[in-house]
């Protein structure tokens, strides 16, 4: 892959800088330009993201169709599988179709799209985490309680905020990108639009552009934390102090699933952020990238099904009722029909 060199050396002069236009489209250096990695990089991203889309989607539909899992918690995750949904398609068919297609331009209104739903549907991922941890510590601190305070209405209502919180951090994010008047390159390390690699193709208030991208990211970012750590904290004090080991190892088993995703999404997302702000190393930040866009993504029904009975009796029934649905062809009547004797 080509390694672009730093901002420093290749920002032109501010006499050049004045006199440069608009950037009218990126190319996405992707993973590698070798021409036989297509093929197997081709069939590796197109089976992750069919298998992500499909697992996330037997889980809505398990949770739609079940109504023993119209509770609080199933409709968080359901709505945490859409918007896995969506933010893997803002990325991956895109990189599918230029591996097949051989080109990987982007126009600039195509990624400041592709970047607003990035941040969009990676924020309503990021708050659906903290909204899930909350709902297991009313769970567990509160179990008298549940009922009342997680009403329907209530729960879409989080559901609404989270919703609209990440758009507010996508727009701000947006108009902060949007104030980058120049770019010194069009080479963009990474297989999509990633705004820590803009940052570093721009010539033009790259400083300024820095402290308010990462401020809305710690102000945007200290927020979901906060609330999963002190949900967690509530939660182990509460765990501690039940006197049976099976509660708590009942306990433990309920939130393992959502701690595992929690781990795995912020580490890997925290650390391409600090990967680009103090290494500048565009392969870990392209590897990392696909840990959290694509692997968590895919993870998801996996981690949250294989340990939950209430899942795979859903998903059990559901496909009991699927094959027991079709309807059977004339000529195969007589395959179940009772022999005459």
């Amino acid at each position: 892959m080509t390694q672009p060199r730093s901002n420093f050396t290749q920002c032109a002069s501010t006499l050049e800088e004045n006199n440069q236009t608009h950037v009218l489209k990126f190319h996405l250096l992707g993973f590698s330009e070798d021409p036989d990695l297509q093929p197997i990089l081709f069939g590796l991203f197109l089976s992750m993201y069919l298998v992500t889309v499909l697992g996330n989607l037997l889980l809505i539909l398990a949770v739609s169709s079940d109504s023993h899992l119209h509770t609080p918690m199933y409709f968080f995750l359901s709505n945490l599988s859409f918007a896995d949904i969506c933010f893997i398609s803002t990325m991956v068919p895109k990189m599918i179709v230029d591996m097949q297609s051989h080109s990987r331009v982007i126009s600039y209104v195509g990624c400041l799209t592709q970047m607003s739903a990035f941040h969009t549907f990676g924020c309503m991922d990021d708050m659906l985490l903290t909204v899930m941890a909350y709902d297991g510590f009313v769970a567990i601190c509160h179990p008298l309680q549940y009922q009342v305070i997680m009403s329907p209405r209530f729960c879409v209502n989080l559901v609404l905020v989270s919703f609209l919180f990440s758009l507010l951090y996508s727009l701000l994010h947006n108009l902060s990108i949007s104030q980058l008047t120049s770019f010194n390159g069009t080479e963009i390390a990474n297989f999509f639009c990633d705004p820590s690699q803009l940052l570093i193709l721009a010539c033009s208030g790259t400083f300024t552009n820095n402290i308010i991208m990462y401020f809305i990211l710690i102000v945007f970012g200290f927020i979901p934390i906060s609330g999963i750590c002190f949900s967690y904290y509530k939660i182990a004090c509460s765990i501690l102090r039940a006197p049976s080991s099976g509660g708590k190892y009942k306990a433990f088993s309920t939130c393992g699933s959502h701690l595992s995703v929690v781990c795995l999404f912020y580490g890997t997302s925290l650390g391409v952020y600090i990967d680009s702000a103090l290494f500048h190393s565009p392969r870990n930040s392209a590897v990392a990238s696909v840990m959290y866009t694509v692997i968590t993504p895919m993870l998801n029904p996996f981690i949250y099904s294989l340990r939950n009975r209430d899942i795979k009796s859903a998903l059990w029934r559901l496909q009991s009722r699927t094959i027991f649905s079709v309807p059977i062809p004339n000529s195969l009547c007589f395959l179940l029909a009772k022999p005459v004797i």
